[in-house]
């Protein structure tokens, strides 16, 4: 399975944040949106994620001011993206190294969705779900 096809199993939109909103704006989205991370978008192009993580670290530097600071001058890592043609191995892979737990899945300039650690780990559950109904099956055919 490719990175595009576990984005079509998942079918929810990518909710972003404009590059210029506070750090506090986001925390309330990412709260009434019951997720952990952002794409943010700076003049309708991707430019990076901001994450509880990012947060966190924001409020340990700077204290409750943090809320008023704009994304764009949380330090940022680079972008922490990945071609929808990528494999999830790739994609395991590129987390580990990173250390992060999302992804942005672009297509050139082009945002296409949002990858989480959680969404290659329900995947990959589902698929040892599979395979175990299929031994059970083939043990129950041979005896």
């Amino acid at each position: 399975m490719n990175v595009r096809e576990l984005l079509q199993s998942k079918k929810e939109s990518v909710i972003t944040i404009d590059s210029e909103d506070t750090i506090g704006a986001a925390a309330h989205k990412m709260s009434a949106n019951r997720i952990a991370a952002l794409v943010v978008m700076k003049e309708g192009a991707p430019v990076g994620i901001i994450s509880e993580k990012d947060i966190v670290r924001s409020l340990a530097d700077d204290g409750p001011q943090a809320g008023r600071r704009v994304i764009s001058s949380v330090p940022s890592t680079g972008l922490e993206g990945i071609a929808p043609e990528a494999t999830l191995k790739q994609a395991m892979s590129l987390m580990t190294y990173s250390r992060r737990r999302h992804l942005m899945v672009t297509d050139g300039a082009t945002l296409v969705g949002i990858l989480s650690l959680g969404d290659i780990v329900k995947n990959l559950l589902g698929e040892l779900e599979l395979e175990k109904a299929v031994l059970q099956d083939i043990y129950m055919a041979a005896h």
